[in-house]
């Protein structure tokens, strides 16, 4: 299962696509990713929904996507087909209809449900933004994998893609790339709980980390 998020510098996820996209507790600062869109970025992110057997979305990104993405449509755009013709899991237990189809409701505890879903024969389910949902499933350990796109901008002000999350969580990364516009394209594997360790000193460090230490060295030059 994968998480794929935009988030700029500061961590906020909140409207990345525009203005009126997602304007609750008063942002008024969506669009933000919208500058720093560019050919490589379209290419890569609708290249990575091919593995896609469905899209896992919370109540809010689910009303907030079914507004819009049935309004989206120019052939040409690569999102458009698959974002509408996936099927959309919405995970809640708050709506009980929708109006953007396919659209399977999973009620209940997120975990559980998600877990049964996951078990069934396929590919790959992507959980996009949905930040409750994602912190549910990261407790509930079903994150393999974290698909991140960060901006080059600070917002200051802006719900989190993960605020709050109440687990410890590690990562390796597995994939980067940077777009012409600053885009950083960044692909993590989950790898349990975070490590903590103390630094004390770079012999150690480097003794710890299999590689010989060398000590710096300065060469005087004289003519």
């Amino acid at each position: 299962m994968a998480l794929t998020g935009f988030v700029t510098l500061d961590g906020v996820s909140q409207g990345p696509g525009s203005p009126d996209e997602h304007t609750s507790d008063g942002f008024t600062r969506g669009g933000w990713l919208v500058p720093h869109i560019d050919g490589m970025f379209v290419e890569r992110t609708s290249d990575g929904l091919d593995p896609a057997d469905g899209l896992l979305l919370g109540r809010r990104t689910y009303q907030a996507f079914a507004r819009d993405w049935p309004e989206i449509t120019d052939p040409d755009d690569p999102f458009t087909e698959r974002m509408n013709t996936l099927p959309k899991y919405d995970v809640s237990n708050t709506l009980t209809e929708g109006t953007w189809h396919p659209r399977p409701l999973l009620t209940g505890d997120p975990g559980r449900t998600v877990a049964e879903l996951e078990a069934r024969p396929g590919r790959e389910l992507r959980i996009h933004g949905s930040a409750l949902l994602a912190n549910a499933l990261l407790r509930a350990g079903l994150i393999d994998t974290d698909r991140l796109v960060v901006a080059p901008t600070v917002l200051g002000t802006g719900r989190r893609l993960l605020p709050g999350a109440d687990t410890s969580a590690g990562s390796r990364l597995i994939h980067h790339d940077a777009t012409r516009n600053g885009l950083l394209l960044l692909e993590y594997e989950t790898t349990g709980y975070a490590h903590h360790g103390e630094y004390d000193g770079v012999t150690a460090f480097a003794r710890r980390a299999g590689r010989p230490h060398r000590s710096a060295a300065v060469t005087v030059l004289a003519t």
